[in-house]
């Protein structure tokens, strides 16, 4: 599942995304770990089950869930991820966001300021980023895959631009020393969201080349330009030709 970001002091607790339903106790029993008190807010970086999967359970416990108001609406209704040949059925009303926000959103808790703020479309249409300013941690929800090719969710209204752009938007509040968490993979810093953002660039270039002269996703894939991306980024849960096959699709024009 997705990485998890929690927050707690005198006011509560303060969660970014819950994984999956299963996952819940063990979530719960580490959290515990950190604070006993309540989980006040559960925010969700966009709508992916293995961000929102615990979210029924993290509900019942009276938890007030947040989002961007497209993460809401899609929540609502059934969908299909046909990159993985799933439908995820609507959230009950009890899984839901009871807040949502189209812009930004700022939590004051704890002494911490968190900024929330919607991104242009790159994962999802509905991706949020996270800035705990005084603490100088920023979580980036699946907008950043730390170390390998992400999933882009062409289908929800992703494509690499946004994500490029999500990247540039993070890496405007990130300084040498900030630690930015990102959706998967291991905690990271400036460097290497840099190495990722220069790596979707490349990417989409030696796609969009290679495209124009009409070759396939797999021909793309193994090509000089690839090739060089794979043997750093090629080896996570996507593999290369997939990723390009995900990088076309979500290409206008």
């Amino acid at each position: 599942g997705g990485n998890i970001g929690v927050v707690a002091g005198e006011d509560g607790i303060f969660m970014i995304d819950d994984q999956f339903a299963p996952l819940t106790p063990k979530i719960l029993a580490a959290v515990k770990k950190i604070s006993t008190k309540p989980i006040h807010f559960l925010l969700n970086t966009h709508w992916h089950f293995d961000h929102t999967g615990g979210n029924t359970n993290i509900g019942k416990l009276g938890t007030t869930i947040v989002a961007h108001e497209n993460v809401r609406s899609t929540m609502a209704v059934d969908q299909v991820l046909k990159a993985f040949k799933r439908t995820v059925p609507a959230s009950p009303k009890i899984a839901l966001p009871v807040i949502t926000f189209n812009d930004t959103a700022t939590f004051h808790l704890n002494g911490e300021t968190i900024r929330i703020m919607h991104v242009p479309p790159a994962h999802t249409d509905g991706d949020s980023i996270v800035h705990f300013v005084k603490s100088n941690i920023i979580h980036t929800g699946d907008t950043f895959f730390n170390g390998f090719y992400p999933f882009i969710d062409v289908e929800h209204g992703g494509n690499i631009d946004g994500m490029i752009k999500a990247a540039n938007i993070t890496l405007g509040l990130a300084n040498d020393q900030t630690k930015i968490i990102p959706g998967h993979g291991p905690l990271g810093n400036k460097q290497q969201l840099t190495a990722f953002r220069d790596m979707l660039i490349q990417a989409r270039d030696a796609v969009k080349m290679s495209a124009k002269a009409g070759k396939t996703p797999e021909q793309i894939a193994s090509s000089s330009a690839m090739k060089t991306l794979n043997a750093k980024w090629g080896n996570g849960f996507l593999k290369p030709h997939i990723f390009v096959k995900i990088v076309l699709g979500g290409m206008k024009g």
